[in-house]
């Protein structure tokens, strides 16, 4: 569990609520459900209108990294590929075939595979290096719907607060409804500016950034597989791949 996630949303979210009652508010005036349906029922529309249906629900799937971070053991695959290459120096390619199957990861399974066939160092990079990019390019579609949602929230914000003094104007002649509707219109501002810059955007650079180390450690797997192709000593295909984690 990623803790610093944990205690930055507690600490945002509170100093907001704390500040609210040292100024002497009440924090129920925070509280409007109608403005909430206005800013993330829209938000969320807004999203779903410009996502592909996949891609949306990937984007939800990948919240979940915000506090359960992908694992990721970069000196477990280093090891792995340094006594493959002291495996094919000793035995030659083919007697890493047998390692294809301990393998769970299917980009993993066929970059090996592809050693072993007996693949070219510059076309195993090639082939490994577009099913990276595309790989980064889909996950990154899914963590830019929070980007996006962070982006509509503030001005789905400002219409509610529009709306707000919409029937703020309306009723001017009966003031019992004047309080409602411009506790509307504020905090509808304060949910769309919030939400925004608490939670979407952050959780969308979050996702960014572990998009960005799994990348790296695909790019790792690759130059080691590579490395065991041209033939480099074990201890150097180590050493490069180390560079990746410094």
């Amino acid at each position: 569990m990623d803790l610093i996630s944990i205690v930055g949303i507690l600490l945002s979210f509170g100093s907001i609520l704390g500040g609210q009652i040292l100024e002497g508010g009440h924090i129920s005036s925070l509280f409007q459900p109608t403005a909430f349906l206005i800013v993330v029922g829209g938000t969320l529309g807004a999203v779903m209108l410009q996502s592909p249906v996949a891609v949306f629900f990937s984007a939800i799937r990948m919240s979940i990294w915000v506090f359960f971070p992908p694992t990721l053991s970069p000196e477990v695959f280093i090891s792995q590929i340094a006594s493959w290459g002291q495996i094919a120096r000793k035995e030659g390619l083919l007697a890493l075939e047998a390692q294809i199957e301990l393998l769970d990861d299917v980009f993993a399974r066929k970059g090996l595979q592809l050693l072993v066939d007996g693949a070219e160092p510059e076309r195993l990079r090639e082939v490994l290096e577009v099913e990276i990019s595309s790989y980064e390019t889909q996950m990154k579609l899914s963590a830019r719907v929070w980007e996006s949602a962070g982006g509509y929230s503030p001005t789905i914000g400002i219409l509610g607060a529009v709306m707000g003094l919409i029937h703020v104007m309306e009723n001017l002649s009966d003031p019992a409804k004047l309080g409602s509707g411009i506790a509307v219109a504020f905090v509808a501002t304060i949910y769309g500016v919030g939400a925004a810059n608490l939670i979407f955007l952050p959780v969308a650079k979050k996702l960014l950034a572990s998009i960005s180390r799994l990348v790296a450690l695909r790019e790792m797997y690759v130059d080691g597989l590579v490395g065991i192709a041209n033939g480099d000593n074990p201890r150097l295909i180590e050493s490069r791949m180390l560079g990746y984690i410094a």
